[in-house]
């Protein structure tokens, strides 16, 4: 990787691709284009790559800033694994989900564990097995065009819906939940159960050795990636070719042009120029943000990997312990907690200080574990992102954005296009690889 001015090779080449974004999405669109011949150049604004990849130092090894986990179902991230070699480094466990309601812990992973839900009555408990028996027999047809909350409050009941849905709806949504399309839910409850043992996977080395990796495969494939290169321009050109200004530099000119930073950013760089007119009249959805606390204790909390926690006066909306799936030997030996916060960037949380939040994180996991220790906390971080999580709204199929946005220059691969595929690297891989190959169809039309 190279934070320095770059040379003229790329500029010049034909096929000259430039891939705005350093995440998953534009790491996978690059790879697949540098092994496809073409000359390929990443811009990176931060000092990392990886997006919500991104990773901070801890006792001599490298800890997610944001969990992460894959599935057995993540073909295109297991694609992307072989072809880099690293699919050994893969391990997986079974893991399961709880939900705490009144300071209390409850499995919910088998139909037993539904039955002993005593927050609901038993004909309750029964309908909310029901509808997920049904969730993975029933067509997705019509379900773009129905809220979740709508959904699921007409198969389990609004008090099954109030005490066992919403809270998993407001984990990842916060207080934007009501208009997220069913469509949403079935695609995420199809690729993590599906009706089967749940059961998740990790990389050894964290999620960074994935990034990297691919960075490497660039750039032993002719190609450049950039990081603390942040684009302050993006424009065509007389000619029609589009134009790349990286701050402080130069502009420079390619052939083609993938972008895969958030339609917010992309709009002010855009604007005011002859790129913006090709720019989607729908900027797609509003992205959720989070306020993610991460904490190391000497000792576990939970028996599961992902609790739902419920309780009003309790300031986060889940526990993730990832040491319920990552090997100890890849977090220094601690207890690896993340508490959450899914809230939009303009939200007064979004802005708290860190200390500020993280007291009140450690409060509330006091209060539902009362026999933690002060000296059972061993070090605690604080993260944010803005860019997270889209805010579906009802029909969002028919408006997604589309992939190519000037025949045979530019093209989209963003978030929002993921849909109805679940947020995730591996809807993001998936969605490079589309994109990539309409670019390339683009190219040689009588193929």
């Amino acid at each position: 990787m190279s934070a320095g001015a770059p040379g003229s090779a790329a500029e010049h080449a034909p096929g000259s691709v430039a891939v705005v974004g350093g995440g998953i999405g534009g790491l996978s669109a690059a790879y697949y284009l540098a092994r496809a011949g073409h000359r390929v150049s990443v811009f990176e604004a931060s000092d990392q790559l990886g997006g919500l990849g991104t990773f901070f130092p801890y006792r001599e090894r490298f800890l997610e800033r944001f969990y992460h986990c894959m599935l057995p179902s993540d073909a295109h991230l297991l694609g992307l694994l072989r072809d880099l070699g690293l699919e050994g480094e893969t391990y997986w466990k079974p893991t399961t989900f709880g939900l705490i309601h009144d300071r209390r812990q409850y499995d919910l992973n088998t139909p037993l564990d539904l039955l002993r839900f005593g927050v609901l009555p038993f004909h309750d408990r029964l309908r909310v097995g029901l509808t997920g028996l049904w969730g993975t027999l029933c067509s997705a047809e019509g379900l773009d065009d129905v809220t979740c909350v709508e959904w699921l409050t007409r198969l389990s009941g609004r008090r099954a819906f109030d005490a066992f849905w919403k809270p998993m709806l407001q984990a990842k949504f916060g207080d934007r939940y009501h208009d997220v399309p069913a469509l949403w839910f079935w695609t995420r409850f199809n690729r993590e159960k599906g009706g089967k043992r749940e059961t998740k996977g990790y990389i050894r080395g964290g999620y960074r050795g994935i990034a990297l990796a691919l960075a490497r495969a660039i750039e032993s494939l002719g190609g450049e990636v950039r990081v603390r290169a942040e684009v302050a321009r993006l424009d065509l050109g007389e000619e029609g070719r589009p134009l790349l200004t990286v701050q402080g530099e130069a502009p420079r000119a390619f052939d083609r042009l993938v972008l895969t930073t958030p339609m917010p950013l992309l709009r002010k760089l855009t604007d005011g120029g002859r790129l913006s007119a090709a720019m989607p009249a729908d900027t797609g959805p509003e992205m959720q943000g989070v306020v993610n606390g991460v904490l190391m204790l000497r000792r576990g909390l939970v028996r599961h990997y992902w609790v739902a926690a419920i309780d009003a006066d309790i300031p986060f909306q889940g526990i993730v312990e990832s040491t319920n799936l990552i090997e100890k030997s890849d977090t220094g030996g601690v207890h690896l907690i993340y508490l959450m916060n899914y809230v939009h960037r303009t939200d007064p949380l979004f802005a708290r200080p860190d200390d500020e939040l993280l007291d009140g994180y450690w409060q509330g996991l006091r209060k539902l574990f009362p026999e933690l220790r002060d000296e059972d906390l061993v070090d605690r971080y604080l993260f944010r992102s803005p860019f997270v999580e889209p805010l579906y709204t009802l029909g969002y199929s028919r408006r997604k954005p589309p992939h190519t946005l000037l025949p045979g220059r530019v093209y989209l691969a963003t978030t929002t296009q993921v849909y109805p595929e679940v947020t995730s690297w591996n809807g993001a891989i998936g969605l490079a690889r589309r994109v990539v190959d309409e670019l390339r169809a683009d190219m040689n039309p009588a193929a």
